[in-house]
């Protein structure tokens, strides 16, 4: 917990509103005494909305109630202290906004900290805060999570409610949890699953070496390194295969055919009614959004009964698949645009794979490429969530 003076410092540049008290928790439960920030998508009574964009949070009314997950932290008593800045309306994986800067990646500086969850992965590492809220919809808190060093957990897609969130392609939009260890995350999580139910560590670790082989190849050596060290600590086995049969590039393109469409369905009528002004990448993306054809939407639905079916192949009940989280460290903030498109390119390819199945996903800050910290991404079967939460808890010890 972080004391008044502290309040009043954010050195990593990381919130919109705060640090200050902006919701007071219920003074009992398993975030007592706790502290937190919450991505600038959920709803916190009394203040509006921002969703990483000056034309929105113009327009935005001032909540009457918290959203669902807001509500769950506060009734467990954490006090909220802090809206972190996203993405605009959380379309980027980088976590740079024209509007209002870029939150400083403290465990990596001169680099991106990722996003959309950009400053309540800042907030985390930066030590003003053991957890934050964070949403998934392409790898949303998991990418910022292995550039910034943290834990981080996209839940099961539906099994936290979504009330009072701002929506980008709810077929794939999750709620997210960033925390600076991994008893912080399960601490933290356990209170936004209404039917938590405590489960052990994975049994067995299944590397997915075609997923693998998408990171860069000193990033894909660290997560088979680090791969080798968990599996010793937790006293598991490793299995090696190819999970996907070839079929990545179509998994990664069927997500691409479905996102932009829900994309716009949620936000094409604002933007067209407001003309916001966005970043450039940004506005590319909302414009391609714009022309995306819907008669290719159900490419998701088939790609996620063949993730399911692999998954059922490949992971013995009670297992995890693992490769990494992203294709490599935190890109440089100044990184030339055609290395970082084939950055994030391979990067969506790996966290698609959780989206388009609706799976939970971990990131843990087992790995390192020159210093720079990367994640080992587990995932785990539907509503397995416990699962990651009680492995990322079991490498207390392995990272001291």
């Amino acid at each position: 917990m972080i004391n008044e003076l502290e309040l009043a410092q954010d050195h990593c540049r990381a919130l919109r509103m705060g640090p200050a008290h902006l919701a007071r928790g219920s003074g009992s439960g398993a975030l007592a005494g706790s502290q937190t920030v919450i991505k600038d998508l959920f709803a916190v009574a009394g203040y509006g909305i921002g969703a990483g964009n000056p034309t929105w949070l113009e327009q935005a009314p001032v909540e009457t109630a918290n959203a669902w997950a807001v509500q769950q932290w506060l009734d467990a008593g954490a006090d909220v202290i802090g809206i972190a800045h996203t993405d605009e309306l959380a379309l980027s994986l980088s976590g740079t906004n024209v509007h209002y800067g870029t939150p400083l990646n403290t465990r990596a500086p001169g680099r991106i900290p990722g996003g959309s969850s950009s400053g309540s992965a800042a907030a985390v590492a930066a030590g003003l805060v053991p957890y934050a809220m964070a949403t998934d919809t392409g790898g949303s808190t998991r990418v910022p999570a292995s550039y910034c060093g943290i834990f981080g957990i996209r839940t099961t897609h539906g099994r936290v409610p979504v009330d009072g969130l701002v929506p980008l392609a709810p077929r794939f939009d999750a709620v997210g949890v960033l925390a600076s260890s991994g008893a912080w995350l399960a601490r933290a999580t356990g209170p936004l699953l209404p039917d938590f139910a405590e489960k052990p560590a994975a049994r067995c670790l299944v590397v997915a070496t075609d997923v693998l082989a998408l990171a860069d190849r000193n990033a894909a050596d660290a997560v088979d390194d680090a791969v080798k060290a968990v599996a010793k600590h937790l006293d598991i086995e490793t299995v090696r295969t190819s999970f996907a049969d070839g079929r990545l590039q179509e998994w990664k393109d069927a997500f691409l055919a479905r996102q932009p469409v829900e994309v716009w369905k949620t936000h094409g009528e604002w933007i067209e009614g407001n003309k916001p002004k966005f970043g450039p990448g940004i506005g590319l993306r909302f414009e391609m959004a714009s022309k995306a054809d819907p008669a290719r939407a159900n490419l998701a639905d088939m790609a996620a009964e063949q993730i399911l079916a692999a998954f059922e192949k490949h992971v013995p009940p009670g297992g995890v698949l693992a490769f990494a989280t992203a294709s490599g460290a935190a890109p440089q903030l100044e990184l030339p645009a055609p290395e970082k498109q084939s950055l994030r390119d391979r990067t969506i390819a790996m966290t698609c794979i959780a989206g388009l199945a609706g799976l939970p996903a971990v990131s843990l800050p087992v790995a390192s490429v020159e210093g720079l910290p990367l994640g080992l991404c587990l995932l785990a079967r539907r509503g397995e969530d416990e699962t990651l939460l009680a492995t990322a808890a079991a490498l207390e010890g392995l990272l001291g």
